[in-house]
């Protein structure tokens, strides 16, 4: 066996290895937490100050991995963070987990993870073993983070540098599937590549999946996420479609559901959000469209998707407009602005087109969320208002956005004038209730 190689698996099999993620947000802060807990040195990289210095304090700004646990491992000397690239000089392996968002273009913005590469590269050594976890389209790992890594050092990937991608699978909020026990999928350049890698995260991981190349790992990912994204978009449609038709679309999908083999329940919404569903199946269609082929099925499902917020504000100005009441001058409460319920992830959340649409048409909206307590977003600056109850009675109309299982939803019904339910939180108290609308 190559030595290199050799030395390196032994430093991952006996924990002896020093390991560096870069980015510590949603997905780096656990996945470095995860490593610390299994019994390595990990020192997390990151630009934003504020973070660098909460993690060093022993605090955690993730609502997946409790301040408890940051805090026993800074104080066990197995977790650190700096701003400073130069501390993966003497690192063994090193994960990149930085954003990958669209820009307003539509086309993938790779910025973070040119940035991440170039900062990495000077500190770059034979035995070490560089895995990328930040979604994006498939060629990324060998056309940008391979040269950046290699050509330059003068490192032989699979010989002397080990790369490969594995996709992150983080889904916030989520106790039954976690960093630790989701599998982990692991495509390396090479195969050498591929073992080093898989080698290094079954020290931690409860199940790696090996694949033969980083593209098929790159669009693997991509798929999973394409597949959720078109099944919203069909959802969503069903529910233009009954509500045109005077059908209930919550009986419609339980009824669905009953079926046992088949059928996969998915609900529609105000709108779709995330890290991963509204953006990565587009890197795959703007990839796609630089080989000439037209990705309809995602063009299609995005279209509907993103019209979603104007539907919802469309049965916000409809419910009001049969109350004698026009948008223009009326007092709406927003509950929930996260993108999915009981986290405060705001990231590409429905709730901030549909607060924007309304202001635009004139309402005074305010919003209420347990988990989010102010925000700043593209020139909307709001917080959340203090006696949820008090609002809840004065507003001209409530819109559940984001249906957090901490509502108590029968008080809010009591008290509200009018309740827009995009996400069917109340159930059948809302079913026949005049006092509510559904989606």
């Amino acid at each position: 066996m190559n030595p290199i190689k050799q030395e390196l698996l032994y430093k991952l099999d006996t924990r002896s290895a020093t390991l560096a993620v870069l980015g510590l947000g949603y997905v780096g802060l656990p996945l470095a937490a995860v490593f610390a807990e299994a019994g390595f040195k990990v020192i997390g990289v990151d630009p934003v100050s504020e973070k660098v210095d909460m993690v060093n304090r022993g605090e955690s700004y993730v609502l997946d991995v409790p301040s408890e646990t940051v805090a026993r491992l800074v104080k066990a000397g197995r977790l650190s963070a700096t701003t400073d690239f130069a501390a993966c000089r003497g690192v063994d392996a090193v994960s990149i987990c930085v954003p990958t968002p669209l820009r307003k273009t539509g086309d993938p913005d790779l910025s973070f993870i040119i940035s991440a590469t170039e900062g990495l590269a000077p500190y770059v050594h034979p035995g070490m073993v560089v895995v990328l976890e930040s979604s994006t389209y498939p060629g990324t790992t060998r056309e940008m983070v391979l040269p950046r890594l290699t050509v330059k050092s003068g490192l032989k990937a699979g010989q002397e540098i080990f790369i490969a991608f594995s996709p992150e699978r983080v889904d916030p909020g989520r106790t039954d599937w976690t960093t630790k026990n989701t599998p982990k999928v692991i495509g390396g350049i090479t195969e050498d590549c591929s073992d080093v890698a898989a080698a290094w995260y079954a020290q931690a991981l409860d199940t790696v999946v090996r694949v033969s190349s980083t593209e098929v790992a790159e669009m693997a990912k991509l798929l999973e996420n394409t597949f959720r994204m078109i099944n919203l978009g069909l959802v969503n449609e069903l529910a233009i479609m009954c509500d045109r038709l005077g059908v209930d679309v919550w009986e419609v999908i339980d009824a669905a559901a009953t079926k046992p083999f088949g059928f996969m329940k998915f609900t529609p919404g105000p709108g779709i959000g995330g890290h991963c569903i509204p953006i990565d199946p587009l890197y795959l269609s703007w990839k796609m469209k630089a080989l000439n082929y037209n990705a309809r099925f995602i063009e299609l499902a995005s279209e509907i998707n993103t019209n979603m917020p104007r539907f919802a504000v469309s049965k916000v100005q409809d419910a009001l407009n049969e109350r004698g009441k026009a948008v223009k001058g009326s007092r709406i409460l927003i509950l929930g602005v996260a993108y999915k319920p009981d986290i405060d992830d705001m990231r590409e959340s429905p709730a901030l087109d549909v607060i924007h649409l309304l202001q635009q048409k004139g309402a005074l909206v305010q919003y209420h969320d347990p988990y989010v307590p102010r925000f700043d977003h593209e020139g909307i600056a709001m917080e959340s208002v203090a006696d949820l109850m008090a609002e809840v009675r004065a507003a001209d109309a409530v819109v559940i956005v984001t249906n957090h299982k901490r509502y108590d939803y029968s008080a809010i019904l009591e008290a509200a004038a009018l309740v827009v339910d995009t996400r069917n939180a109340l159930g059948a108290a809302g079913k026949h209730n005049p006092k509510v609308t559904r989606l």
